[in-house]
């Protein structure tokens, strides 16, 4: 884990400032000023390209019940929405495994291996595109971009029903991942600009719960669409693709005429009136800009420039989020894209083996929302993500204590409990989000991560190998490996946490008073500095 970086304290703050004072230690006409994000807001005003300033004032005052209001209300228009995107996407992620069910492999005369360079190539394309989308969300706005990206998409899932071999499906992997590549990150950031920080793992549960469910109903749909193998001639799988992405596209074209632009502008083609009163736009923004005063320091559609991705790639206190990004997800990957392969393989039917993919789907919603809501209430994050990466090793262990022989239930047991494991990446995403206290770079952070975690799932795909079907003893040892090696990197990115707080704290207290309200005035330098300042504080 990298030292940490230099605090901007000692040039910025005392040769500008403190010079000029003659500090009295004992004055107590001020009050003790706050550390932590959520005390900044007296000392941080939003810009006056921030889309809500009209709304903006600091003497503003509300009763809970008036926000728990607010809350329900974007709950029900807004979270409703893009869990149902949500959907989309997952039904276009999700069918490719479903159709293995019906042969696709044989049908285009491919082999398990070209079926992982597949993937590879879609999670490349997917990772090349990340940064791009990013600066155009920035620059275009989410409205514009997100419905686009889906619109793009399901045109090209409901075309891979004439696929012919392995260079067609290549072509339509590569052009899926290109058009989902920086959906989630922007969602996910979109999502920032309507909840508090505290309030967004819990928000993140639900659209990766979107997504188990997805695969829940995918599998049933499945189900019955690939029973249409023989109609007009065409394998089951065509069908499948076909009506599939067609949904999709439908949902990106709809999600067009009614997302809003921001909390202020909510009117569209099918609203025409504001989501929210004024009064309970003055309370959406106020509470937003009292949570983190830096969503106000930046207009939605306010580009990013190379110098904010210099900057949050050099952010040390990310690093150790980043790496985790990239192994903690690796266990569970390969076993949950092969599960339903893998149950084909041990005798079951396509029908039964889309149908037992289900309940790990189900699993996974249960004990991700359960997960997420108690770290928000413990407002904990470091060990609720050891539970979720320890709950994967005594599985993976007990796969490789299983012999080669016929014990089809008990292999399916261990494998839907793997692949129904609490997910923490939502987690994982609004604790990167709240340490970020600075809009473009949580966008840049977001995207980042996201990046970091494809290129984990394109190390996922290869794991497997065919040499190692149908039970995977090689490919288990080096996903137990790399689950303890996620174990320790929690806690170490958890101990870096504590030891850059605890130093800022010890500069913190070394200051007087009035040093301390001098400094938090500096609105240029405190701008410039973000999470380096030494009244913010990382959450672990």
């Amino acid at each position: 884990m990298a030292s940490p970086t230099p605090l901007p304290v000692e040039k910025e703050y005392r040769t500008a400032s403190l010079t000029k004072l003659s500090i009295d230690q004992n004055d107590s006409d001020f009050e003790q000023p706050l550390v932590g994000r959520d005390h900044l807001s007296s000392t941080l005003p939003p810009h006056e390209s921030y889309e809500g300033l009209h709304r903006w004032d600091p003497a503003a005052e509300w009763t809970p019940e008036e926000e728990a209001k607010v809350v329900r209300k974007t709950d029900l228009y807004l979270l409703s929405w893009i869990c149902l995107m949500f959907f989309g996407l997952q039904l276009d992620r999700g069918n490719l495994s479903n159709a293995l069910t019906d042969n696709l492999l044989a049908d285009l005369h491919m082999t398990s291996d070209d079926y992982n360079n597949g993937t590879t190539i879609q999670l490349l394309c997917f990772l090349a595109a990340e940064f791009p989308v990013q600066l155009m969300i920035k620059r275009f706005g989410f409205k514009n971009i997100l419905p686009g990206m889906m619109m793009l998409w399901g045109t090209v899932s409901w075309a891979q029903a004439w696929m012919t071999g392995r260079t067609s499906f290549y072509i339509t992997r590569a052009l899926i991942g290109a058009c989902e590549g920086g959906f989630i990150p922007g969602t996910i950031l979109f999502t920032t600009y309507f909840y508090k920080s505290r309030e967004l793992s819990v928000r993140l549960a639900a659209f990766w719960s979107t997504l188990n469910v997805a695969r829940v109903i995918s599998s049933l749909l499945a189900a019955g669409i690939l029973e249409m193998r023989g109609i007009s001639g065409k394998p089951g799988w065509f069908w499948l693709f076909l009506l599939e992405g067609l949904l999709t596209f439908l949902i990106g074209f709809a999600s067009y005429f009614y997302l809003p632009y921001s909390p202020t502008r909510s009117t569209g083609f099918i609203w025409r009136k504001p989501w929210y009163s004024e009064r309970q736009e003055v309370i959406m923004i106020n509470r937003l800009l009292r949570d983190d005063p830096a969503k106000g320091l930046t207009a939605i559609q306010e580009p990013a420039r190379l110098r904010d991705v210099i900057n949050a790639w050099k952010d040390s206190s990310m690093w150790g989020l980043y790496f985790i990004g990239l192994i903690a997800y690796i266990p569970a990957t390969p076993v949950q894209a092969y599960l339903s392969l893998t149950l084909k393989r041990l005798g079951f039917s396509t029908f039964n083996s889309n149908m037992l993919s289900i309940p790990s789907a189900v699993l996974q919603i249960i004990l991700m929302l359960a997960l997420a809501y108690s770290s928000e209430y413990w407002n904990e994050r470091t060990f609720h993500c050891i539970f979720g990466e320890f709950w994967v090793m005594p599985l993976l262990i007990a796969l490789l204590a299983l012999p080669p022989a016929d014990v089809l239930w008990g292999r399916f047991a261990i494998t839907t409990m793997i692949s129904g494991y609490p997910y923490f990446h939502p987690i994982v995403s609004a604790w990167i989000s709240e340490n970020s206290f600075d809009v473009k770079k949580r966008a840049i952070t977001a995207a980042n991560y996201n990046v970091i975690v494809q290129i984990g799932s394109v190390i996922g795909s290869q794991i497997y190998r065919a040499y190692d079907a149908p039970y995977y003893y090689t490919g288990n040892k080096v996903l137990v490996s790399i689950c303890a090696l996620a174990l320790v990197t929690f806690l170490a990115q958890r101990e870096y946490l504590r030891h850059v707080n605890r130093k800022k704290d010890q500069l913190w207290n070394a200051m007087s008073k009035e040093e301390k309200r001098v400094y938090q005035e500096e609105q240029a330098v405190r701008e410039r500095d973000g999470n380096k300042r030494l009244d913010f504080r990382f959450k672990y």
